[in-house]
C-alpha cells in the first residue's frame, strides 16, 4: 500500500534532492584514498562498497565503509521523517539509495546499494531491519557468498516489512529490492554457473 501523500511539491523536491546528495557520498572511495589503499575502481570488482573495500585486505576500512554506507541511508530516512513525516521518509529512502547507486560525482556509476538498503530498512522499521541483517549473516555463514546473501535478504525484506511492522512501506521496499536484483545480474549469472567469488577468497 502506497503511503498517503501529504507533502507539497516543494517539500518532495527538497527531500529527494537532499537525500540523493546524502546517499551519493562515496565513502568507500574516500576511505580507500585516505587510508592509502589505492583506487577502488582498479581493485577487484571496481565497486565502491564494503565488499570490494575488503578485497584491499584492510578490514577496518571495510567495516567503516559498511557503517557509513548504512548510516547515510538511515540518516536520510530519519531526517525526512523528523521534519516531514512518514511519506517523506520513504521518498528519502528511495532517493538516498539512488544516490548511492548513481552518484553524480562518479558519472552515475556507484555501488550496488546493499548496505544503504539495510540502513534505510533499519530506519523505517528497526525490527524488520534486524531480521534482514540476521538473514544476511546466516546466508553468508552457510554459503560464504556475499552477493547471494544480499539477494536473499533483500527478497525476504518485503515479507518482513509487511508482516512485522510497516505494511505501508512494502511498495518502496519492493522497488529497492528490484533495483538490488537488477544491479546483481552479473553476480546471479556467476552464482548459477558456480563461479561467484566467496567471502573468504
Amino acid at each position: 500500500m502506497i503511503p498517503a501523500f501529504e507533502l507539497s511539491v516543494l517539500n518532495v523536491i527538497s527531500v529527494a534532492i537532499t537525500s540523493y546528495l546524502i546517499g551519493s557520498v562515496p565513502f568507500g572511495l574516500i576511505l580507500a584514498k585516505l587510508m592509502g589503499l589505492g583506487n577502488l575502481r582498479d581493485i577487484g570488482s571496481g565497486n565502491i562498497g564494503a565488499t570490494n573495500v575488503l578485497r584491499t585486505g584492510n578490514k577496518l576500512a571495510a567495516i567503516l565503509t559498511l557503517a557509513f554506507d548504512l548510516g547515510k541511508g538511515a540518516l536520510a530516512v530519519l531526517t525526512a521523517s523528523l521534519f516531514c513525516g512518514e511519506a517523506a521518509a520513504q521518498i528519502a529512502g528511495l532517493a538516498s539509495f539512488l544516490g548511492h547507486c548513481f552518484p553524480v560525482w562518479l558519472k552515475f556509476k556507484g555501488g550496488k546499494g546493499v548496505a544503504t538498503f539495510i540502513g534505510i530498512l533499519l530506519a523505517l522499521s528497526w525490527p524488520a531491519g534486524i531480521l534482514i541483517c540476521l538473514t544476511w549473516l546466516s546466508t553468508a555463514f552457510i554459503s560464504r557468498i556475499s552477493s547471494l546473501s544480499a539477494l536473499i535478504s533483500s527478497a525476504t525484506s518485503i515479507f518482513w516489512i509487511w508482516f512485522l511492522d510497516k505494511p505501508d512501506a512494502v511498495f518502496v521496499i519492493t522497488i529497492l529490492t528490484i533495483f538490488i536484483w537488477l544491479r546483481h545480474k552479473n553476480n546471479i549469472l556467476r552464482i548459477i554457473a558456480g563461479k561467484e567469488t566467496k567471502i573468504n577468497k
